[in-house]
């Protein structure tokens, strides 16, 4: 069924515009570097600090679990591995498939932002979601990987965006 969706994906949203666009969404979401900025920039405000450590500590935790761990133990084969018939438009990974890194600190990132204030996590939902779909146009992973990466980021961004990192000044009574 995997491999039905990405063929569909190929066969029905292939053209040269989006040839152009998904590498460069893609690569926004590498390393979660996007994200490390906007948190960031997140760092400087006060009201904002503490979303900016639960991101940053949020893609921690989803480096270690998803990337370190889960991809070494289930060690899945990429699409583009098992298939080399498709064109790439990025260079092969070399790591293992599943879950997807990108979507994994996307979707971290886009919770603790949501649960900060819509007005930021709105766009970033929008955005991780276009990274996460880049994933499959690019042919780097199944849409099971995307969807363990949105899981497993949705229980790291609740989990950790109800911790609050910055103890509160005690009031002098």
């Amino acid at each position: 069924m995997d491999f039905r969706i990405l063929y569909w994906i190929q066969e029905h949203f292939r053209n040269e515009i989006l040839d152009e666009i998904m590498p460069v969404i893609t690569h926004a979401g590498s390393a979660g570097i996007l994200w490390i900025i906007w948190a960031g920039i997140l760092l400087f405000f006060r009201k904002y600090r503490n979303c900016g450590i639960q991101m940053l500590a949020g893609m921690l935790i989803g480096l270690i679990i998803g990337n370190l761990l889960l991809k070494n133990l289930i060690a899945r084969e990429r699409p583009c591995w098992i298939d080399s018939e498709i064109s790439m438009l990025i260079a092969i990974p070399k790591d293992y498939s599943f879950p997807s890194g990108h979507t994994l600190s996307s979707t971290i990132s886009a919770v603790v932002l949501m649960r900060e204030r819509k007005y930021f996590g709105i766009p970033a939902i929008i955005l991780a979601i276009l990274i996460a779909f880049s994933r499959m146009y690019l042919f780097v992973h199944f849409p099971t990987d995307i969807l363990g990466g949105m899981l497993l980021g949705i229980l790291i961004g609740w989990y950790i965006s109800g911790k609050n990192f910055i103890p509160e000044k005690k009031i002098r009574q």
